[in-house]
């Protein structure tokens, strides 16, 4: 489960990289599954483009999405075409959703809304697949800032937003009595008193995993990119590389070397080896929430700390943003842009789609009415209010694997300087092609 919501917020980007190759319309997932209305019907076939599913020919307004989110939305989705007296089809496109969208927005035979991370937006854009929103001022003020920060770029709003999701540190309060570490060298204390097989449950890999890296990365000092005034993140201003990023290579090497960090740890086992009490600690984020439930331990979600040896040390994980895009070429845009305005203006969708599809809300309102009832995921986007949206840019996609494999490499005992000195080479080379 956690492999998915991973894939959510990282591995889309990897995308960007292909965006080329997806203009070109000679991308193929190598694995076309046709779509899938949501409620199992087969879509029509006929006229798919090179792996892409083709659009429910029989709706007034056509939804794309992965199964998760088709089934959250349909009920809401169909409740709200009636209401208009159109048709809605929410189709499952579960394979590369955001290739199979930009191929088939391309041949005219795409969605007129497709769910999907903010972090598609750099390659969208590019690839001229989605069309600006427009929020009212009274929508705007209800979304959480952090949650519009994503769904902007280039100055313009691109997306509908209706959950976020950022990294936390769960606690076994069983294992220890460390329930909000004041630091991470506060955290590996506490772990290391608690006598368990493992101090923090936290993926690494063979080829290591950036995202899941990144509060480490960004307390030792590190940063991926620079921002302008604005605030928009810029592509030649990589921090891979930096004074500061050899710096978070240090540090990771050190809990590398004292086992803290762990190769073996990976995201197949990671959620498991803290429900199964092989450790006391755990970041992750809210995909891991059923797992802990369900396994009966007495638990806590808290803030990632920094170094307490490093001025000024905080950890930023990223954040991720579920959102609405219109297409480009759909066939409905108006359908489709008013579907959205009413989205957006208050929390009826995303309340609707919370029970089959639990994330923490982007939406404030909605935030309020949880706070009783589902108190962690209001404190996930509490968390991810704290800091900065994934970078939306193409260039991101050339992030990830160097990166990653650099932070493993380190953990190994590589030298911090030349390995990363090595991964920003191999990324600009990357960005520049």
């Amino acid at each position: 489960m956690a492999l998915n919501r991973r894939s959510f917020l990282t591995m889309t980007a990897i995308a960007t990289t292909l965006s080329a190759v997806a203009a070109c319309g000679s991308q193929d997932s190598g694995q076309s599954t046709g779509s899938t209305s949501a409620d199992g019907a087969q879509g029509a076939s006929s006229g798919a483009t090179d792996g892409a599913p083709a659009r429910d020919a029989n709706a007034d307004l056509v939804i794309w999405a992965d199964e998760k989110k088709a089934g959250s939305l349909k009920e809401i989705a169909e409740k709200w075409g009636k209401e208009q007296g159109i048709t809605v089809a929410v189709q499952v496109v579960a394979n590369e959703t955001q290739d199979s969208f930009v191929t088939a927005n391309q041949a005219g035979n795409g969605p007129d809304i497709v769910l999907g991370a903010h972090d598609w937006i750099g390659n969208l854009v590019q690839n001229s697949s989605i069309a600006p929103v427009t929020l009212s001022k009274e929508a705007q003020a209800n979304f959480d800032e952090v949650a519009l920060k994503a769904v902007t770029y280039d100055g313009q709003t691109y997306g509908v937003p209706y959950a976020v999701e950022t990294l936390a540190l769960y606690v076994n309060k069983g294992l220890t009595q460390v329930a909000e570490p004041a630091s991470i060298e506060e955290l590996v204390e506490a772990g290391k008193a608690a006598g368990t097989d493992v101090v923090l449950s936290l993926p690494v890999g063979e080829e290591g995993d950036a995202y899941h890296l990144q509060p480490i990365f960004t307390a030792g000092g590190g940063y991926l990119f620079g921002k302008d005034d604005q605030g928009n993140y810029k592509a030649d201003d990589l921090g891979v590389g930096s004074e500061g990023s050899i710096k978070a290579a240090e540090m990771i090497q050190q809990l590398g070397s004292e086992k803290v960090l762990r190769k073996s740890i990976t995201n197949d086992n990671a959620i498991a080896t803290f429900t199964e009490g092989k450790s006391p600690y755990l970041i992750s984020g809210p995909w891991a929430l059923a797992d802990v439930k369900k396994a009966g331990i007495d638990y806590a979600v808290a803030k990632i700390p920094g170094f307490k040896d490093i001025e000024g040390s905080q950890a930023r994980p990223f954040v991720g943003v579920n959102c609405f895009y219109v297409a480009s070429k759909g066939k409905n845009k108006a359908f489709a842009e008013s579907f959205v305005a009413d989205a957006a203006k208050d929390s009826t969708f995303a309340e609707s789609m919370f029970p089959s599809n639990e994330l923490p809300p982007a939406q404030k309102d909605l935030a309020e009415k949880l706070a009783s009832s589902s108190p962690e995921m209001v404190t996930f986007a509490k968390l991810a209010a704290e800091t900065d949206p994934m970078p939306a840019i193409p260039a991101m996609g050339a992030v990830w694997k160097p990166l990653g494999q650099a932070q493993a490499n380190v953990i190994d005992g590589a030298d911090p300087s030349s390995t990363m000195t090595s991964a920003a080479e191999e990324i600009k080379k990357s960005i520049s092609s």
